[in-house]
């Protein structure tokens, strides 16, 4: 009853307007192309609409009819929030407005990022998905005066993985809308992509990411770029070659063959311009051996590759942004399995350069290559741990010794969103895991899961010998729940995008 005079008002306003809205059931059935703009809040100064430069645009063309139904559909947007007409246009039959928040906000020290940034991805994939769930198949978006942000904001909120559903999602196509910089809403797809990459990694079933699906997966994606990219992707008599004793310790107990990934990509034009170096775990399923892992939450120990599929997919956009630099990439891939050849707690095995390690987990896993190519300038390692019970899902943690490092990671952070926190690498931890029994090394410190994380990084220390190194440990971020609001549900292929911003960075500098 209390809601007939507003009724009245706004079926009044669309007669007189010869505005037309459909029910949801009639929308699905005849739209399929639509269009995402963006809206600020309100400033105190200012008692005007406050539409983006292109949201303005399109209100304009239509003679204001955007700015009134803004006005009598509800109260003014607020931030992440969204509304959809039909009819106001007929290139367009659904418009969805997002709200950005205030304008003129940037980087905020105590968030750690830039929240501009971060609203702008938020809106356009809140946008593009309610689009999507009325079935329209291509949507033009806003690019709400960050092309980048706005781009990776629609291919990162567009993406599901349903590889294995008879029932799928409508692929949704999305370009920019109006005037925007070309290559910005370019490298912002690319960035998405690539994200999207590791999450389509991360999200396969083991059975079918396997080591060698895995390595496969990688070479056909990184085909188009083979003038300049070499994929190696060594055999277990080749990792024995190499007396790769930890890595192939870890691999025995299942019947899947390890595989050892080497991407080399070559974008400088000076060959001998030392490479930036990342290696990331690639245990494609671990059931923690003989220490077996509770059964409940096993499943998402299929995405204990997560960071090997970080490394891979950052390298595969680094090569699809043609950047002037040159990476190596590095990913030891095997499963984690009970068998009567696996690992046993208290087994001595000896790695790569001779020291010996007394096992209680896996985690020497990742030795082996990081010890594969000692003479170059920079480690990015990836190894998922125990940092998600210090950071939670806010942030990947660093261990590094590398104050430069540091300072380029975390502004590449700021940039794309994705945060990193600098975490500590005190002799502390490092007494706990050089105090073994049996062996050179524990791997894992005396104390249990008292610092685990930080045991876990001073453990990969003592196998590091490089001017530059950082263990970004992504435990905590490997999935979403509802913490990043531009990604679904599922594995979150995090941190990609601020690996790939850090490259691109690095090789801005002389």
């Amino acid at each position: 009853t209390m809601l007939r005079p507003f009724r009245r008002v706004l079926l009044t306003a669309i007669r007189q307007h010869n505005y037309r809205l459909f029910s949801d059931s009639h929308a699905t059935s005849i739209t399929r192309k639509g269009l995402v703009l963006g809206v600020y809040e309100k400033q105190p100064d200012n008692e005007g609409m406050c539409l983006t430069e292109a949201a303005a645009a399109f209100d304009r063309s239509i003679s204001g009819k955007l700015s009134e139904m803004l006005t009598i559909s509800g109260p003014p947007l607020k931030k992440g929030k969204s509304r959809i007409f039909f009819g106001l246009h007929q290139d367009f039959p659904s418009v969805v407005v997002v709200g950005l928040g205030k304008s003129g906000t940037g980087v905020c020290g105590k968030e750690n990022w830039d929240n501009c940034k971060e609203s702008i991805r938020a809106a356009v994939s809140a946008g593009c998905r309610q689009l999507q769930d009325l079935e329209v198949a291509h949507v033009e978006v806003d690019p709400c005066g960050d092309g980048q942000s706005a781009a990776e904001g629609a291919v990162l909120g567009l993406f599901e993985y349903d590889e294995f559903k008879t029932k799928k999602k409508v692929r949704v196509t999305a370009q920019p809308y109006g005037s925007v910089d070309s290559a910005a809403w370019k490298k912002g797809v690319l960035y998405g992509d690539g994200q999207n990459l590791a999450r389509q990694l991360m999200e396969a079933p083991a059975n079918h990411i396997t080591p060698t699906a895995f390595a496969n997966t990688i070479e056909q994606k990184l085909s188009p770029f083979a003038h300049n990219v070499a994929v190696h992707k060594r055999s277990q008599s080749w990792i024995e070659s190499e007396q790769m004793g930890a890595f192939l310790s870890v691999s025995k107990g299942s019947e899947e063959p390890p595989v050892f990934l080497e991407l080399h990509y070559k974008g400088s034009l000076d060959s001998a311009q030392p490479p930036l170096v990342l290696v990331g775990k690639g245990i494609t399923f671990d059931s923690g051996g003989i220490s077996l892992k509770p059964s409940s939450g096993m499943d998402a120990m299929r995405a204990d590759m997560g960071g090997a599929a970080t490394v891979c997919a950052a390298l595969v956009t680094a090569a699809a942004l043609k950047l002037p630099i040159n990476i190596i990439g590095l990913a030891p891939l095997c499963e984690n399995m009970p068998s009567g050849k696996a690992n046993k707690p208290g087994d001595v095995v000896r790695a790569k350069n001779g020291k010996t390690i007394q096992v209680f987990c896996t985690r020497m896993y990742n030795t082996d290559a990081i010890l594969f190519n000692i003479t170059n300038i920079t480690y990015i390692i990836w190894y998922a741990s125990a940092v998600d019970v210090a950071l939670g899902s806010a942030a990947a943690g660093v261990f590094t010794n590398s104050d430069w490092l540091w300072e380029r990671l975390q502004k590449a952070s700021i940039i794309t969103g994705d945060r990193v926190w600098r975490m500590p690498l005190f002799q502390h931890y490092t007494k706990q895991i050089t105090e073994s029994a049996l062996a050179d090394l524990n791997n894992v410190g005396k104390y249990s899961r008292s610092g685990g994380a930080c045991t876990a990084a001073a453990f990969l220390r003592e196998f590091v010998t490089a001017d530059h190194w950082a263990h970004l440990d992504i435990a905590g971020v490997m999935t979403n729940k509802d913490e990043i609001p531009y990604l679904r549900k599922g594995m979150s292929g995090r941190p990609t995008r601020t690996l790939v911003e850090f490259a691109v960075g690095l090789a801005s500098e002389p």
